[in-house]
């Protein structure tokens, strides 16, 4: 009796090729933010031997899907040889290959040029309209087989990057990274925080004996922290605030939300705070990255100022 082989795993590839100035560059710009491995500009020659190449039998479903950059300035360029290479691989049943096309209004792009003042590569001594119809006529066959058609003609720079967003984004990386960090004021500001939100008006563990030596992580912190008249309302409008916030950072394409949580030592309330919206953003599908940066640090008297009246 033989065993079963192992399933091939079938890379994901994709050409992306299209008229100059229609968005090729912020296409593949926004496919290697979403996680692709782009390659742009490979000679033809070349594209044959990295797309034969085996993947094997890895099965590892982290493998990067990849994003090939070509177009009608790519040395030894053919549409022809191009279609009838991707049917080749395709019939080898070893690549999932797709391309997609970016066309664009000949209108548009004399437009484009005519305001950035750049040459169209197929006409550097003739009007950029000459090129545009030259290199439309060089790219028909590929835009007729393409998988994938997305016409720029209205469309602005950040329009295209949230239409492959919305085409193209992987599972797992289909929104922001999003970091949930406690600190303590009293130790500086965190570096590159989006949105800042103070603790500090909430009653303080540190002047409990108690809890003094305790953090936001240990339930008794917790409890005396959440026994604040001011708590629930306040944490609570935050959380509707960040449920209302980060579709729209999501929606402009933003790669990377830090929520800061602050309190005087970064020890005791703004752990638990953070523990709390981390909780909170996970209930809504999101995975965010808990980070306590002071929770290591030594309490010191001096940092956490006066102790509250009696």
């Amino acid at each position: 009796m033989t065993g079963s082989s192992p399933p091939i795993h079938r890379q994901q590839i994709m050409l992306v090729t299209g008229l100059s100035g229609a968005g090729k560059s912020t296409a593949l710009r926004a496919l290697e933010d979403l996680g692709w491995e782009v390659v742009d500009n490979m000679p033809i020659r070349l594209l044959g031997p990295l797309l034969a190449t085996p993947i094997g039998d890895s099965t590892d479903i982290t493998e990067r899907p990849l994003a090939v950059g070509i177009d009608s300035r790519t040395r030894g360029f053919s549409a022809d040889r191009i279609v009838r290479s991707i049917k080749r691989l395709r019939d080898s049943d070893q690549h999932d290959i797709s391309t997609l096309f970016l066309d664009c209004a000949g209108t548009e792009l004399d437009r484009r040029y005519s305001e950035t003042r750049r040459r169209h590569p197929l006409a550097e001594d003739r009007p950029a309209a000459d090129g545009i119809a030259r290199e439309r006529e060089m790219l028909d066959g590929l835009r007729r087989w393409a998988d994938h058609l997305i016409d720029t003609t209205a469309y602005s720079s950040n329009d295209l990057q949230q239409e492959m967003r919305r085409r193209f984004a992987l599972a797992d990386r289909s929104g922001p990274t999003i970091n949930v960090m406690s600190f303590g004021f009293a130790r500086g500001l965190p570096r590159n925080a989006d949105l800042v939100f103070d603790m500090r008006f909430l009653r303080n563990p540190h002047w409990v004996d108690t809890l003094r030596s305790g953090t936001g992580l240990d339930q008794p912190v917790a409890d005396y922290v959440k026994a604040d008249p001011a708590y629930e309302g306040a944490v609570g409008q935050i959380e509707k605030l960040l449920e209302t916030l980060i579709p729209r950072y999501q929606a402009e394409g933003k790669s990377y939300v830090t929520i800061a949580i602050g309190c005087t030592g970064g020890r005791h309330r703004s752990v638990h705070v953070a523990e709390r919206i981390g909780a909170f953003l996970r209930g809504l599908g999101y995975k965010p990255n808990i980070i306590h940066r002071n929770l290591s640090s030594l309490t010191q008297e001096s940092l956490e100022g006066r102790p509250p009246s009696p």
